[in-house]
């Protein structure tokens, strides 16, 4: 019913060749001074309920983030550190593969700057962003706040805000004045409900955490640590049950060490901020070196350890006993166990930055969950100790085993850089010959084929790691396809996506089928979804329009809009919408978000908006809201080859493949008498 009603009033703001006006974050802006030279811009918005503004941390491949342009700064004025948000929500988005950041209800934007021309009057900022509900805004608001001439008190709150010593700030004059140019664009931004999409993305960290945890205690610097440790309790105590209980006091001191230390990673880089770093590209590249360190270290190139003197320093406070000593006991663990425990504690908060807020602390109690339960359950149980395996060989087969892992998983990350930068240095293809070379190495040194520093020599392999190999091997066969272009859904977000390859549907295929990839290309075409020839240049693509005397599908959508994926994945896709699109209209598609500057002669002052035009994206958008007087993606208009209009009305973000059929053909039919 509710998307009913959306598309009855879509249908109404469009049927006139308007759009539908929308107003649902409403901004005001306060300074604040903190010193004679500092002082702090504070902006705040009250979202209306369902509708989602994205923050400047949502990261590139998604929905667009929110862009803070400082209009004057040159000469006036400097920033301090970088623009401080409130609370945020990180849900995973299905469409762009990628975790988005975004405000609800409310939004509040602090940005500390320092003064540095004594004759500045005022500030003036522009605000680039995008607020989702059924439909999406891009939004332009332009702020011109007065620089204050005298002290006023305090009027306004900072609650829920990232600290920016707050408690220094002193008077306030709210004293702006803001002007803004939004229109509305139907679309949906996510199917997923972004609260349980964020919860689920927590016990995820926890369960992989937890099975880190497990693989954490079958290598060699801790597994035989387990009957040590038990026997030590299970001597030194008077009675069986304090045993039990000073096991149990060491198990939780173990998970409350691996807590503080997931505590302090998010305390020091901020909930926010971990992950604005694991969007980062250098951060991205460091993650990579790091882990491909772990894995190297894994392998048996050397080992990460900590000082001995501190070893030494912890073992000889363990003796002090008491529930003090069971504490230094188990950093006594910590420390001692971290060549084997550290790469995986590394990886596991490189991977929990990723979800932010409070992951690093979940990842670290279900790391140390796993890693402490088996020394209180033994020291429950002791006669369970002559059940566990010897110690030997099979011990540094799990490390490198788990080598192998942390160096497929770098890979990931050098990919994230790479597809933010857009280099195309480590496209699908690429990607997937390293990962079949990991695998494929890791399924002959579990033959027995390979053998490694630290191995022990082995005459046979035992059963369970034979089963292991061949399942290692059977999923380095399942990649292989992957090349040619099969979907390989069992690890999808991991690789890139088959747009980013060197054959973007497979070698030698083309989802447009041989018609489309026998053509040859005219000047301003190129190969578009599903091997459609669009055009990116509206001139250059009417004037071949004209050339084969067929309509124009004017299209006009952008790099960040996921009804327009969806509308090209679920609607084009149909075989009957496909062929009207292959042979019967000629595709223009103008990126409104194209943020390619133009050259400095083609740059002008737009008549409708006079905003200053100098990108790409700000021309086609310009286009359409001066032609169209509308600013929609996905936006639809079928013309003749004159550019006038032939559809009675245009067309957005449509499910409905038989309507979608019944448009494009009233219009089709419409040029042909």
């Amino acid at each position: 019913m509710k998307k009913l009603l959306f598309l009855f009033i879509a249908f109404l703001a469009y049927s006139n060749g308007n759009a539908q006006i929308l107003d649902p974050a409403k901004w005001t802006t306060k300074i604040e001074k903190k010193s004679e030279t500092n002082y702090v811009l504070t902006f705040n918005a009250v979202i209306e309920n369902d509708w989602h503004l994205y923050s400047q941390f949502t990261p590139d491949g998604g929905p667009l983030p929110l862009e803070i342009i400082f209009i004057n700064q040159k000469g006036n004025f400097n920033l301090v550190g970088k623009a401080k948000e409130s609370k945020t929500i990180t849900a995973y988005n299905d469409i762009f593969e990628v975790n988005e950041t975004f405000f609800e209800k409310k939004a509040q934007i602090q940005q500390e700057i320092s003064i540095t021309n004594s004759k500045l009057t005022e500030i003036k900022v522009d605000f680039n962003f995008q607020v989702c509900k059924d439909v999406c805004i891009n939004v332009e608001k332009n702020f011109t706040i007065k620089v204050p001439a005298v002290k006023l008190v305090a009027t306004a709150s900072t609650t829920d805000l990232v600290p920016v010593d707050s408690t220094k700030v002193a008077p306030v004059i709210s004293n702006s004045t803001a002007d803004e140019k939004q229109v509305a664009t139907p679309e949906r931004v996510s199917t997923i409900d972004p609260k349980p999409a964020a919860k689920r993305g927590l016990w995820s960290i926890f369960f992989i955490a937890f099975l880190s945890g497990f693989a954490a205690l079958l290598t060699p610097c801790v597994f035989p640590m387990i009957p040590m440790t038990v026997s030590f309790f299970t001597k030194q105590s008077k009675t069986k049950a304090k045993g039990i209980r000073n096991a149990i006091i060491y198990g939780i001191a173990i998970i409350f060490i691996y807590v503080v230390l997931g505590f302090l990673v998010t305390w020091i880089f901020g909930a926010d901020a971990l992950n604005a770093l694991s969007t980062n590209v250098w951060f991205n590249i460091i993650f990579f070196i790091l882990l491909v360190v772990f894995a190297s270290s894994f392998l048996g190139a050397f080992e990460i350890m900590l000082p001995n003197s501190w070893a030494n320093k912890v073992d000889n406070q363990a003796d002090r006993g008491g529930i003090i000593g069971i504490l230094f006991m188990a950093l006594a663990l910590a420390i001692v166990s971290f060549s084997c425990t550290g790469p995986i504690v590394g990886t596991l908060l490189v991977e929990a930055a990723s979800k932010g807020g409070i992951a690093p602390i979940i990842g670290m109690f279900g790391f140390s969950l796993a890693l402490a339960l088996p020394f209180m359950l033994f020291a429950m149980f002791p006669g369970w100790l002559n059940s566990l395996p010897k110690s030997g060989g099979w011990l540094n087969t799990v490390k490198v085993v788990l080598g192998f892992l942390e160096l497929a998983l770098a890979f990931k990350f050098l990919s994230n850089a790479d597809l933010v930068l857009q280099l195309h240095f480590l496209e699908r293809e690429l990607f997937l010959v390293i990962w079949i070379a990991i695998f494929g190495t890791l399924a002959f040194y579990l033959f027995g084929k390979i053998t490694l520093p630290h191995d022990s020599p082995i005459n046979h392999i035992s059963v369970g790691r034979l089963y292991l190999g061949l399942v290692v091997l059977a999923f380095t066969v399942y990649l292989i396809p992957g090349i040619w272009g099969a979907p390989l859904k069992i690890i999808s977000g991991f690789p890139p996506p088959m747009t980013y390859s060197e054959s973007p549907y497979g070698v030698g295929n083309s989802k447009g089928g041989s018609n489309a990839s026998a053509q040859i290309l005219s000047e301003g075409a190129h190969l578009g979804p599903h091997d459609l020839i669009a055009f990116e240049d509206y001139e250059k693509g009417l004037a071949y329009a004209k050339s084969v005397k067929k309509p124009i599908l004017l299209d006009f959508t952008g790099y960040a809009c996921v009804n327009c994926r969806k509308m090209e994945d679920f609607v084009w896709s149909d075989p009957a919408i496909l062929k009207i699109l292959q042979n019967e209209v000629v595709l223009i598609s103008l990126y409104v978000d194209d943020k390619r500057e133009l050259p400095i002669k083609e740059q002008y002052v737009s008549k409708e908006t006079g905003k200053k035009i100098i990108s790409i994206g700000n021309k086609w958008s310009d286009f359409q809201i001066t032609k169209f007087k509308a600013n929609a993606q996905p936006y639809y208009i079928i013309l003749d080859n004159d550019g006038m209009m032939l559809s009675d009305k245009p067309e957005s973000y449509n499910s409905d493949i038989n309507a979608y059929k019944a448009w494009l053909r009233s219009g089709i039919d419409r040029f042909k008498k």
